[in-house]
């Protein structure tokens, strides 16, 4: 049984990831993720690995779309584990809105860090 208490660091680190995410700060957000991180390309599949891939990932995906990811809840799971349900709003860059979605990102935390991340089901 998880008590809230003992899950908020976890909460914290993640809010504070989506914020330098949707503030285009990328060290402020890699500097919360591990050496190894393994993160998803969401729109063009696989992932990438470590701070210098997300690096490059996400400099390219936002020369092409403009992206604005806000938690909504948190779910702990086991294993480290944490389950956000997510609204995600994509415009392009002209301000269109190509997809406005509910959608779940599962992080993996070790060492109060992000290690991965993927998109899943709510």
């Amino acid at each position: 049984m998880h008590m809230p208490n003992q899950s908020a660091p976890e909460f914290e680190l993640l809010r504070a990831a989506y914020a330098a995410f949707n503030a285009r700060d990328i060290d402020a957000a890699l500097a919360l993720m591990t050496p190894d991180v393994a993160w998803p390309m969401a729109f063009k599949g696989g992932f990438v690995r470590g701070p210098e891939e997300v690096r490059a990932y996400w400099t390219e995906q936002w020369s092409e779309i403009n992206p604005n990811v806000e938690p909504i809840a948190f779910f702990p799971e086991d294993a480290g584990q944490v389950l956000v349900e997510v609204h995600q709003v994509v415009r392009d860059l002209a301000g269109a809105v190509l997809a406005d979605q509910h959608v779940g990102h599962r992080f993996t935390i070790k060492h109060g860090l992000i290690q991965a991340m993927e998109v899943c089901p709510l």
